[in-house]
C-alpha cells in the first residue's frame, strides 16, 4: 500500500474524531482531547469554524475515518466492501466486521502491540503464527476457531511488553477474543457482535457512499 509519511495527528484533525493511530499518546497526550478542552474554555483553538459539508462529504469522511483507522489504500478497502456485500446479513456490519477480524487488526486487540501500525511490523516480520502456521500478511482473515500466536522469540520485546501492560490496565481485550498470557496465545471465538468492534463510524453511511 502506499505510504503515509505525515503527522497521524493531522488525519484525526481533518476528520475531528480520534483514530487511535499512535497508541498510548492517544490516550495521554492527543490532539483532538486537547482541541476539545479548548472549546469548552473558549480557546482560539475552540471556536475555529468549519465549513459546511455537504451530504457526500459527510459519507466520504465517515469512510475515510474506517479506511484510515485501518491503514488500508483504497482498492483493497474497496475491494473488501464489495466482498462483505456479498455475505449475508447486513452490509455494513458485515464489512465492519471483516476490518476487525485482519490478522493486524487480532494482533492489536490481543494486545501484543499498542497500534495497529506496530502490529503491523510484527506481522510483516514473521513474528506470528495463525494455527501453528508462520503467516506474514497483515490481512489476513482471522476466522472463529484460529489461534494466533505470538513467537517465543519476541516475549522480552519492549514494545510487546508494553502492549501486553496497556492491554491489561484498560481492559482492552473484547470477549470474542481468548488470551493466554503465559502462552502469548489468542483465539478468535466467534464473529465480533457489532457493539464490541473498535471502529468509531456509521457504517450506514459507508454503505450509502459505496452505493452511489
Amino acid at each position: 500500500m502506499s505510504r503515509y509519511t505525515e503527522a497521524s495527528c493531522k488525519k484525526c484533525r481533518k476528520l475531528d474524531c480520534k483514530l487511535f493511530l499512535k497508541g498510548t499518546k492517544c490516550y495521554t497526550n492527543c490532539v483532538i482531547d486537547k482541541l476539545a478542552s479548548a472549546k469548552v474554555r473558549g480557546g482560539k483553538a475552540g471556536k475555529a469554524r468549519r465549513a459546511k459539508v455537504s451530504e457526500y462529504g459527510i459519507r466520504l469522511q465517515e469512510k475515510q475515518k474506517a479506511r484510515l483507522q485501518s491503514g488500508m489504500s483504497e482498492i483493497p478497502f474497496r475491494n473488501m466492501f464489495d466482498k462483505a456485500a456479498k455475505l449475508q446479513g447486513q452490509t455494513g456490519e458485515n464489512f465492519l466486521r471483516l476490518l476487525e477480524t485482519r490478522l493486524d487488526n487480532i494482533v492489536r486487540r490481543l494486545g501484543f502491540a499498542v497500534s495497529l501500525k506496530t502490529a503491523r511490523q510484527i506481522v510483516l516480520h514473521g513474528f506470528v503464527t495463525v494455527n501453528g502456521k508462520a503467516v506474514n500478511v497483515p490481512s489476513f482473515q482471522v476466522k472463529p476457531g484460529d489461534k494466533v500466536a505470538l513467537k517465543a522469540s519476541l516475549a522480552e520485546n519492549p514494545t510487546v511488553k508494553q502492549g501486553l501492560e496497556e492491554a491489561e490496565k484498560r481492559s482492552q481485550r473484547p470477549s470474542f477474543l481468548e488470551f493466554d498470557a503465559e502462552k502469548l496465545t489468542g483465539k478468535l471465538l466467534r464473529w465480533p457482535d457489532r457493539a464490541e468492534m473498535s471502529y468509531p463510524v456509521n457504517e450506514q453511511l459507508i454503505v450509502e457512499y459505496y452505493s452511489k
